[in-house]
């Protein structure tokens, strides 16, 4: 496979560079960006559709070399200054990924990466980073899946790919409108929808064994009223201190090892 080489702006580039910031881009084009190492690597071992490669020239590792000579993904080669514009100019992070989005279709959790893991949905989130530390910690305690429902921020948005430090993609990832889908999902696989919230029931006198959908609220409303109904139980952490609330996906953090834990 020859190698495209780019040494200064053009329509390509700035179509990769839009995926940064441009978030209707990326969905139109169902495709976003990957920075660094670690990401690249889970992204490739999970079977995500790498499209491109993007290489500093001169730039060389045991790591990139290795992926570069064995990738079936186009491989392009940009000038220094141009590849540093797209990989956030992070140190050592001399790939960076055009990687394909998936389909958001509900039905895709019928076939989770892993089948009897919690499915995580959070509601709403209005951060990128929150998404990406939920993605790590549903990918450190066995969920199967994270939706993320509503007007919210994108998955797939640099941020929260590189605060999901690679986990985003060990999960089956999708967003949907509202409750409806997921609900409905739900309920025809025998699943229970426990969500979190400051008034509810005692983590410790909730069950968190058997199918479970877990639901975090927006960081600041909480949970919409729609899922608010949907749930089967609403869950609270006790806390002390003079803290107020907990972090969003903190909370979903907690949950989600208790639910770990009651299954052994």
């Amino acid at each position: 496979m020859n190698d495209l080489r780019i040494t200064r702006e053009n329509a390509r580039f700035q179509q990769w560079e839009a995926l940064l910031t441009n978030r209707s881009k990326r969905h139109r084009n169902r495709e976003f960006l990957v920075q660094g190492v670690r990401p690249i690597t889970r992204a490739v071992e999970e079977r995500w559709t790498v499209r491109a490669l993007l290489r500093a020239d001169g730039a060389t590792s045991t790591w990139s070399d290795a992926l570069w000579s064995t990738t079936d993904a186009e491989r392009v080669l940009l000038s220094p200054d141009l590849h540093a514009r797209l990989s956030g100019r992070e140190e050592g992070a001399e790939l960076v990924a055009v990687v394909e989005m998936p389909e958001d279709g509900v039905t895709r959790l019928e076939e989770p990466r892993r089948p009897h893991g919690p499915v995580v949905v959070f509601d709403r989130p209005t951060s990128p980073g929150n998404i990406g530390t939920l993605a790590r910690s549903a990918d450190a305690f066995g969920a199967s899946a994270l939706v993320v429902t509503g007007h919210a921020a994108d998955p797939y948005d640099p941020q929260s790919v590189r605060a999901s430090t690679g986990s985003l993609f060990a999960l089956t990832v999708l967003r949907v409108p509202g409750p409806g889908p997921v609900v409905e999902h739900a309920h025809a696989h025998g699943y229970r929808i426990v969500g979190t919230d400051e008034a509810g029931t005692a983590l410790a006198d909730v069950d968190l064994t058997g199918r479970l959908v877990v639901v975090v609220g927006n960081e600041t409303h909480g949970l919409s009223s729609g899922w608010r109904a949907a749930c089967d139980e609403v869950v609270s952490i006790p806390m002390v201190g003079t803290a107020s609330s907990l972090n969003a996906a903190v909370a979903g953090s907690i949950v989600l090892h208790d639910a770990l834990r009651r299954r052994g």
